[in-house]
């Protein structure tokens, strides 16, 4: 009997040593959560392009989540156009409810959205890691009931990061027009896109009397193909771009074939495309419109042609008011110092205006 119970003491010891061990074992074994590959990531952004899609709006994606950098992702940039049927708030819930379904079948997660100004920001994950970052602008143009709209472009960013920091401390929709090929432009580009600002491409043009050239910029003359090896390159360099302006160009928007030779390819690009007019004899809106190209131009003089303070705010006050008569308006400034500190002054008075602050896509056409 005593031999007996020492067997099963024994026994039951050893089972009990081994049902520790596998379960060492178990959870030496447990995975860690893992980011799904790169492919899925792309084949789950396509059924996000679908959804969105079939809602009428406009899409851009930037296939950018790779394998060998975890905190890479993919970004969809969705544009709703302005219904009547629709209130800007029901349009972009609507959407949102059908992109919630899309990750969830797809077994993402959705962050709290952040809205700003008419953008909704929205990351998507899986096992905690962002897989999609997810932004929705509706353009508001005939569902706030007739109010005047006045978008800003600020141009040359690339040089100086402290004058973008200072436009980033102003918490309103201004479109952040970014010079190629200088020593900050992609970080530039990629902290206006991430805080939410809208980024285009300020294409290099060439000028009347080449004042000031860039090193490389659009020429008359130049063929289909190098114009658009020209605009890639320069698009590589100035992430998440929505559209493009021109950078001087005085010459070569004047110049109808080559204007001819860009559209299509900016229109291949999904870019809308903003004229400047640093000519009266720019044909580049134009060209735009007959080509397909989403465009508009600017209707309203520079604001700091005069850099003081004074001379800039007297400048939007003009545009103020320009909104107002004109319905839309779309004006274009630098970040001069003059410039900044009259935007900071001045616009929160836009809506004591009866105006409301847009992105430059907003008044495309």
């Amino acid at each position: 009997m005593r031999r007996t119970l020492s067997y099963k003491l024994s026994w039951l010891a050893g089972a009990t040593a081994v049902c520790l061990a596998v379960s060492i074992l178990l959870a030496g074994c447990k995975r860690s959560p893992r980011r799904p590959p790169a492919a899925e990531i792309h084949a789950i952004t396509q059924a996000l392009t679908a959804e969105a899609a079939a809602q009428g709006a406009t899409v851009r994606t930037y296939k950018s989540a790779t394998d060998s950098d975890p905190k890479s992702r993919d970004v969809v940039h969705i544009r709703l156009a302005a219904s009547p049927s629709f209130s800007h708030a029901q349009a972009v819930t609507g959407l949102v409810r059908r992109l919630e379904q899309a990750a969830t079948r797809n077994k993402l997660t959705e962050d709290e959205p952040v809205t700003f100004g008419n953008s909704v920001r929205i990351l998507l994950r899986r096992s905690g890691f962002v897989t999609h970052e997810v932004q929705i602008e509706a353009s508001s143009g005939s569902v706030t009931n007739g109010t005047p709209r006045l978008a800003i472009i600020l141009d040359d960013f690339g040089v100086d990061p402290a004058a973008a920091d200072a436009v980033f401390a102003m918490t309103y929709p201004l479109t952040l027009s970014v010079l190629p090929g200088h020593a900050h432009s992609k970080q530039i580009a990629q902290e206006a896109h991430r805080r939410g600002y809208e980024v285009m491409l300020h294409l290099p043009m060439e000028s009347v009397g080449r004042e000031q050239p860039e090193a490389r910029e659009l020429r008359p003359g130049m063929p289909t193909a190098q114009v658009s090896a020209m605009v890639s390159d320069f698009l590589a360099g100035v992430p998440f771009a929505q559209g493009a302006n021109n950078h001087q160009g005085s010459e070569a928007t004047s110049d109808a074939a080559l204007m001819s030779e860009l559209m299509p390819v900016l229109r291949e690009k999904g870019l809308f495309y903003i004229d400047s007019r640093t000519t009266a004899a720019t044909v580049a809106y134009d060209t735009a419109q007959r080509a397909g190209v989403p465009s508009a131009f600017r209707n309203i003089p520079f604001l700091d042609d005069v850099e003081q303070v004074d001379a800039v705010r007297r400048q939007l006050e003009l545009a103020f008011r320009g909104a107002k008569e004109k319905g839309e308006a779309l004006a274009i400034g630098h970040p001069h110092a003059a410039t900044l500190a009259a935007l900071r002054e001045s616009l929160p008075r836009a809506t004591a205006e009866g105006v409301e602050l847009v992105h430059a896509s907003a008044l495309v056409h």
